[in-house]
């Protein structure tokens, strides 16, 4: 059978062997490609994060992704530098770890990225001197209370999303950093967004998309920088995850919890520089991709006009 399928191949014209030739390595090539998103979604064992170091660094995290880090690292042994705002929340997440995790050990940094920041800095230098933090978390991030025009963001939004965004995230890396090239061993996780790499635009979001371009730019930068010193460099890129910022209060397929975002996250951590840990995210990033652009652009410009209408009847409400 074999010798009959060839001996009519070479009977065909030149052109239909180059189209089957083609079709058959395109063919291969999904396969290698669907067998590869198979086992690094399914298969692929998490890495032993305690060879990074013993403790891990967290900002943002008292609520949302940072909140469900925070357990998660604790769950694998790792003890926690948590970097956040309210000393509230701090407490109760910090109480919480130590309840469910009696081992760990909780050091809280109360510190409000949208201020100075040289004192910011400060603080968690003083707070991880002498500890081997071998994991850091850079979560920490504000977005527009909704959807509005660039000629519409005033001065504060701007500020604090150019401030928390780019500089807290940039700044928070550069303290961290030279303990982990000291020894020689690190993993840096910073989280980016759907927002600015899976679709072509966020219109009405502008300002924040671009700072989340950034952290993608900057992860990947250093992942090449410090690769051969043993450091781990990624951006993890979630699309809708349940959070107050995202303004989603419940779960679905498509739109994982917290903790099950972040419990698929910290099996990426020390892999790829770029990365969407949620598997079901993977396939709405691949539909993105496979859509013109045009249509996608078109299709997110009236999704984000329809959040803007329902911030203004908020607004609206409020004042009256």
């Amino acid at each position: 059978m074999e010798c009959c399928i060839f001996s009519k191949l070479k009977t065909q014209p030149l052109w239909l062997l180059f189209l089957f030739s083609l079709g058959s390595i395109t063919l291969l090539r999904f396969f290698f490609l669907f067998l590869k998103w198979v086992y690094v979604n399914f298969l692929r064992p998490s890495k032993n994060l305690k060879k990074y170091g013993s403790w891990a660094l967290i900002t943002g995290p008292t609520d949302g992704i940072g909140k469900g880090f925070a357990f998660q690292l604790a769950r694998k042994g790792l003890n926690l530098v948590l970097v956040g705002r309210s000393p509230e929340k701090l407490k109760v997440v910090s109480d919480s770890i130590a309840a469910k995790f009696g081992k760990v050990k909780v050091v809280t940094v109360v510190v409000d990225f949208s201020g100075d920041l040289d004192s910011v800095m400060e603080k968690i230098r003083e707070a991880i001197e002498g500890l081997d933090v071998g994991v850091l978390v850079n979560n920490v991030g504000v977005s527009y209370p909704y959807a509005r025009f660039f000629h519409e963001v005033d001065d504060e939004i701007l500020r604090n999303l150019i401030k928390v965004n780019i500089e807290g995230t940039t700044k928070v890396t550069q303290v961290v950093l030279p303990g982990m090239i000291k020894r020689k061993k690190g993993a840096i996780v910073n989280i980016g967004s759907g927002a600015a790499i899976v679709i072509p635009s966020d219109p009405l979001y502008a300002v924040y998309a671009a700072s989340k371009a950034y952290v993608d730019q900057f992860s990947r930068c250093l992942y090449v920088e410090y690769k051969k010193t043993g450091i781990d460099v990624q951006c993890q890129v979630p699309l809708y995850v349940a959070t107050k910022m995202a303004s989603i209060k419940r779960s679905s397929f498509f739109v994982p919890s917290t903790d099950g975002y972040a419990k698929a996250g910290v099996r990426w951590i020390g892999y790829e520089p770029r990365c969407t840990p949620y598997w079901p995210h993977t396939l709405l990033w691949a539909l993105a991709y496979s859509l013109p652009e045009s249509v996608v652009d078109a299709w997110r410009l009236r999704f984000c006009l329809g959040i803007r209408k329902r911030g203004q009847l908020k607004d609206s409400r409020k004042k009256e």
